[in-house]
């Protein structure tokens, strides 16, 4: 049964309580002060251009708070809208400034002229409204009178009635002056929908609007719509982002009423849901509720990618925005931390999708770039790699140079920035007058260049070459010694071979009991003298390099260490290989972006066509949950094995030539059968049991 977790209707938020609202009657928007002020609303919109700040002359109105709260706007008894109604509290800002020997020669000279101090104060506040697909400015004029002028106090508030919102609208109010002395004050807001009102008599938009219910089943979330049968209506999905448009993800025209699955890792904060009714002048209405789903932020960081634009150019590509800092860092060839050049290239927010320009004159390889949030490092990418090949045993020099010319330079290291010249234990400090000559013998890349210093990239390949020459020498000798032993240990080398065997699992992701039995399987056997490579326990490479490329990689380190693939079959898995068999395109989106199996047949099915399979694979079920004849005969070829019924057998195969003598095998054999059963047996009653099953798209929601 679902567990409820987030059972909203559409734009309700997060605040599901109902309640009424108050009636405004006429079209006309309207201002209104608190006591003691005058106020009066310019007719028509104007421009929303707040400008530049400017200093203030004296004392002068600005704002300081802004409140909202929802009304209906009603041009009949049964036909209102929502509105929002704002208002702006002021207060005094700045204090008046006295010219010297105004008392004896201003006043003096014009005795009735009028004190400042004792004259009013008159603002214009500007309330900008936004909510897609409206936006409007409207000119307020404010006076307070002298009485109430006392600096650093408030005066009291002015009220708007009213700007015109959607149902389920996210609303961005802003509020200045012109001119405009401080930062402009800002508020935004999601309004509630038909349900978190007593409005289904009000608004017609209501009578009709399509309801939304989200829940949380295992690793769906389950979008069930509460319509009649009859009723069509449009559903799309889409990332609402910050920066540019809205990028639909999905849409459909449905018949009430429906169910949509979508996967959990599907999810990203600004996935949003828009629903209407597929009649004329229709209401539509959005709720974002991903936003602080901590799957969803997990599923973005996922997705984000740093893409290097040649030539110095880079872009963080991210679904959803982020509030991230980015800054440039040097990583050494021995894989030590990567060391941020902060100072002194400083730290540079980032906006995502955008292209951003690198502060230096040449790309190198170890220069690498990191993404933090919070002082959480979240990404890090040496994008310069791939075009410029790998790491490099290169020193980065950092050349300070501060007033009268006075110049320091040290080599960056893990232990810190260590002078050249200086005493310390460290690789460049042994090597710092070499490291010199080569700096001013123009050996040396520069990367950064300004008026505050410079960085070089030096080799260092030959001192490493000459201070290993001797090592290398003792690792040839000592080579030569261990080929001796293991000549004279052959058989128990091969006994050290077969229990550090490698096995591939691979197999079809068709529910999440069959990814716990799997799981089950490889953690018993790494008990064993094997070891086990299995896509549960590389989610994040599987993420980073994709299915196909992934399975390439454990494909190919596998074979050439002798270890053996295991095609684990199940109804999904024997589906899929007819598919293949058949010359059948999957329908895109059907396999999960972990589902390495599906991107592996590519490769597995040619092997098994070519005669290439004996000796590198090996088959295997599990019994009650496939039939024996269900194995296509392709994969007959090599020894299929029935789990647990044939263990003893399976592993055998498994451990090859070196395995241990059949009462020793039969123990182990037992012990991985106890691990599995738990497992098995859940698996087998699960599939039993009706309505278990579960969609894996948006697409599930068409079969309802």
């Amino acid at each position: 049964m679902p567990v409820p977790w987030f059972l909203l209707s559409l734009a309700l938020g997060r605040n599901p309580m109902v309640f009424s609202l108050e009636r405004v009657v006429g079209p006309q928007d309207a201002a209104r002060c608190s006591t003691g002020l005058s106020c009066h609303l310019w007719d028509g919109d104007v421009l929303c251009l707040p400008g530049s700040i400017v200093s203030a002359p004296g004392p002068v109105l600005v704002p300081t708070r802004l409140q909202t709260e929802l009304v209906l706007r009603c041009h009949k008894e049964t036909d209102c809208d929502l509105c929002v109604r704002v208002a702006v509290h002021l207060a005094v800002h700045g204090f008046w400034e006295e010219p010297a020997g105004e008392e004896e020669f201003g006043r003096a000279a014009d005795p009735g002229l009028e004190d400042p101090k004792n004259a009013s104060l008159q603002a214009h506040v500007v309330l900008s409204f936004q909510a897609y697909p409206t936006a409007r400015c409207v000119l307020l004029e404010v006076q307070v009178p002298a009485a109430l002028v006392q600096p650093g106090q408030s005066v009291g508030s002015v009220v708007f009635d009213c700007f015109e919102a959607a149902l389920g609208a996210e609303v961005r109010i802003w509020s200045y002056t012109q001119p405009r002395y401080q930062k402009e004050l800002n508020l935004t807001q999601q309004l509630p929908d038909c349900r978190g009102l007593e409005v289904q008599d009000s608004i017609q938009s209501c009578w009709a609007l399509p309801w939304l219910n989200v829940s949380a089943d295992g690793d769906h979330v389950r979008l069930v719509l509460d319509v009649s049968e009859e009723q069509r209506f449009g559903l799309s999905l889409y990332w609402n982002q910050a920066q540019g448009p809205a990028k639909p993800r999905w849409h459909r025209n449905l018949t009430g009423p429906q169910t949509i699955t979508l996967n959990h890792t599907d999810l990203v904060p600004c996935l949003c849901i828009q629903v209407w009714p597929l009649e004329p002048d229709s209401v539509r209405t959005s709720i974002c509720p991903f936003r602080e789903d901590p799957r969803a932020h997990r599923n973005l960081w996922r997705a984000a990618r740093l893409q290097l634009l040649p030539p110095r150019g880079w872009r963080l590509d991210a679904p959803c925005s982020l509030p991230v800092e980015a800054t440039l860092c040097w990583q050494v060839l021995d894989g030590g931390p990567c060391q941020p050049l902060v100072p002194p290239l400083p730290r540079e927010n980032v906006t995502v999708n955008k292209a951003l320009e690198f502060p230096l004159l040449k790309g190198h390889p170890n220069v690498c770039i990191q993404v933090s949030t919070w002082e959480k490092l979240q990404l890090q990418e040496c994008l310069w790699a791939d075009s410029l090949g790998p790491l490099k045993d290169d020193v980065l020099l950092v050349d300070t140079r501060g007033p009268q010319d006075n110049r320091s330079l040290c080599a960056l290291e893990p232990s810190g920035c260590t002078p050249l010249l200086s005493r310390a234990s460290t690789r460049a400090a042994r090597l710092g007058e070499q490291l010199l000559q080569d700096l001013q013998s123009g050996q040396c890349l520069q990367l950064w260049d300004d008026d505050l210093g410079a960085l070089w990239a030096c080799p260092m390949d030959k001192y490493t070459h000459q201070r290993w020459a001797l090592v290398w020498l003792a690792c040839l000798l000592f080579a030569a010694v261990l080929f001796l032993l293991l000549l004279v240990k052959k058989d128990h080398v091969k006994a050290a071979a077969a229990r550090s065997r490698v096995a591939l699992l691979l197999y079809s992701a068709d529910d999440a009991g069959f990814e716990r039995l799997v799981g089950a399987l490889a953690s018993a056997l790494c008990q064993l003298p094997l070891r086990v490579a299995v896509d549960l326990w590389s989610r994040r490479e599987l993420s980073a390099q994709g299915p196909l490329a992934w399975f390439h990689a454990q494909r190919r380190q596998t074979l050439q260490e002798g270890g053996v693939v295991v095609l684990l079959f199940s109804p999904g898995a024997v589906a899929l290989c007819h598919e293949w068999l058949q010359d059948v395109a999957s329908a895109p989106g059907a396999h999960g972006p972990h589902d390495a199996f599906a991107a592996s047949l590519s490769c597995v099915l040619p092997d098994f066509l070519q005669g290439r399979a004996p000796g590198r694979y090996v088959g295997a079920y599990f019994d009650r949950l496939l039939p024996p004849d269900s194995v296509p005969a392709l994969f007959r070829s090599v020894p299929v094995f029935s789990l647990p019924s044939q263990l003893p057998d399976f592993l055998g195969t498994l451990q090859g030539p070196g395995a241990p003598h059949p009462g020793r095998l039969a123990e182990r054999a037992e012990q991985v059968s106890r691990a599995l059963q738990p497992a098995l047996d859940s698996c087998f009653w699960s599939r039993r049991t009706p309505g278990t099953g579960g969609g894996v798209g948006p697409e599930a929601g068409d079969r309802t």
